[in-house]
């Protein structure tokens, strides 16, 4: 997904008076451009990777305030953050199932001959590049934790 896309994505949101996605849009968006002036000013331009970078955390940041919004009892945040995490996620791509993540924190255990908790960074590091944007990283963690223990 580039920034063209997403910035076509907003056009057709606009033209069909869709005001929740057109809101979440706006944001990434503008997060997009934030993280452009921080890499490199104004002539930087977004890369694909760049601009998955900014989803994954906008994704992350919704999943964080629902839990906190849980918490706090305040039900109608949760409700708009639930929304706005969806839309987000259709711009990520195809996630890995819980049994295919499994099976590929087992091959890299066996490749980096991790055997203790004490190896979990080695075996993360190895592990996160091939699985960036198709896994949630603390779901990755867990697993790993349990396979090492």
């Amino acid at each position: 997904m580039s920034k063209m896309d997403l910035q076509e994505e907003l056009r057709q949101s606009m033209l069909a008076r869709d005001e929740l996605k057109t809101s979440v849009l706006r944001m990434l968006l503008s997060a997009i451009n934030y993280s452009e002036i921080e890499k490199g000013g104004a002539g930087y331009e977004a890369t694909d990777e760049d601009v998955l970078s900014v989803i994954q955390k906008e994704v992350k940041q919704r999943r964080d305030s629902i839990e906190e919004f849980k918490k706090g009892g305040r039900q109608e945040l949760v409700d708009k953050e639930t929304k706005e995490l969806e839309i987000l996620q259709t711009y990520l791509p195809e996630q890995m199932s819980e049994d295919e993540i499994r099976k590929s924190v087992e091959e890299t255990i066996s490749q980096t001959g991790a055997k203790s908790i004490r190896d979990m960074g080695r075996v993360m590091g190895a592990l996160m590049p091939k699985l960036k944007g198709k896994a949630d990283a603390s779901l990755v963690s867990k697993i790993v934790r349990e396979n090492l223990s």
